[in-house]
């Protein structure tokens, strides 16, 4: 039996290949009409003549390349310099550019199912890990290049999300193709996020990201939060996951702790007074100023003497947070309260009072808390 799959399988990736080179051969003829070009496709429109008896869903490919060669013969016999002859020509340009693109798309349906059918079968069978990230990583950018509502309906038919959601659930699945699924998933909402954000509202997607724990999964749970906004913010604290994030800025791992951060700022953007609320109660004050005023923070209101910026550009501005990723991290989390979509504005100056009242707590010295609550009452200027 394994035999037979083995077989299958070669025989299904010697049909991709040759339909691969097939769909950029359309693609190119599209864009040119050269006689090289033309001749590459016929080449290959012959050897893929023998392989359309394999699948039924390659027969109306057959009939599109035997139209294309029809076209093709009869633009090469159209000669003349009448304006009939440059007008028929012109029509059977068009009619070859039409008939290419409709080859492309029918091979690039031809390869999604293909790949979907392996994507299931690979996550739900015991595979080596390394062919369960390439596929998942071959997913992933499959739907990253944009909305197909052809690619969507395979998805859809295939239970594509809850296969990958399952994956990445799975605690006894490696951490490599944990965080492949994680990914694929992303860029699955990404894909539409009209139909599947609902699927990672109702699911178990988003608490798998948190206790993973990851620099990947919590990238992606940013991602997410970007998307999906302040409902996703309110299943986060209704699951009561919001200590685990901030839990993240406490990792040994910088990588962990950088993109906790964004998270962080993230949740400050889009959260609702409740969200803010449990991260405050959580510490998260004491932790942003101890990450301030550790080597990997500064103050960027001090920025104008010698070694700071002071007047330099925006860009030196970043470079300066790319190496001090920390640089007023207590500020850009008030800002992200203050410019964000989820609080009302008297929600935003009871939480900034608040805020402002945790950083004298924190501080061990009253210049130090003078420093940081001047950012943060001018924190719009930095």
């Amino acid at each position: 039996m394994a035999g037979e799959d083995e077989i299958q399988n070669n025989e299904t990736k010697q049909v991709t290949k040759v339909l691969e080179s097939l769909k950029q051969a359309s693609q190119d003829l599209q864009n040119n009409h050269s006689n090289s070009t033309i001749e590459a496709l016929l080449e290959l429109e012959s050897e893929a003549d023998p392989i359309f008896s394999i699948d039924p869903n390659l027969s109306n490919l057959s009939n599109l390349l035997s139209d294309l060669k029809n076209h093709l013969e009869e633009l090469h016999q159209l000669k003349g310099h009448s304006i009939g002859s440059i007008i028929r020509r012109r029509f059977k340009t068009h009619e070859i550019s039409r008939v290419a693109g409709e080859i492309q798309t029918q091979i690039q349906a031809w390869i999604d199912r293909e790949n979907i059918e392996i994507l299931v079968e690979t996550l739900q069978g015991s595979d080596e890990d390394e062919n369960k990230v390439r596929i998942l990583t071959q997913f992933a950018d499959r739907v990253s290049q944009g909305f197909n509502r052809d690619l969507q309906d395979l998805v859809l038919k295939s239970k594509v999300f809850s296969v990958l959601e399952l994956t990445l659930c799975d605690a006894k699945s490696s951490k490599r193709v944990r965080e492949s699924a994680a990914s694929a998933v992303g860029a699955l909402v990404q894909f539409n996020k009209d139909v599947f954000v609902g699927e990672v509202l109702m699911g178990h997607a988003v608490k798998a990201l948190i206790d993973m724990g990851t620099n990947c999964s919590i990238k992606v749970l940013c991602t997410l939060i970007r998307s999906i906004k302040s409902p996703l913010v309110d299943e986060i604290e209704a699951n009561k996951e919001t200590p685990k994030i901030i839990s993240f800025l406490s990792s040994e791992d910088l990588a962990i702790k950088v993109i906790a951060f964004d998270c962080v700022l993230e949740i400050g953007y889009f959260g609702r007074k409740e969200a803010i609320e449990a991260m405050l109660e959580e510490g998260l004050i004491k932790r942003l100023v101890e990450l301030q005023r550790s080597e990997l923070g500064g103050d960027l209101i001090e920025m104008g003497s010698g070694h700071r910026m002071g007047d330099e550009s925006s860009r030196d501005r970043e470079k300066y947070l790319e190496d001090h990723p920390f640089a007023s991290c207590v500020a850009r989390f008030a800002i992200q309260l203050e410019v964000g979509e989820g609080l009302r504005q008297r929600e935003k100056r009871m939480l900034k009072q608040v805020i402002l009242r945790r950083v004298r707590e924190a501080c061990a010295s009253e210049a130090v808390a003078a420093t940081i609550l001047a950012e943060v009452l001018w924190g719009a200027s930095l």
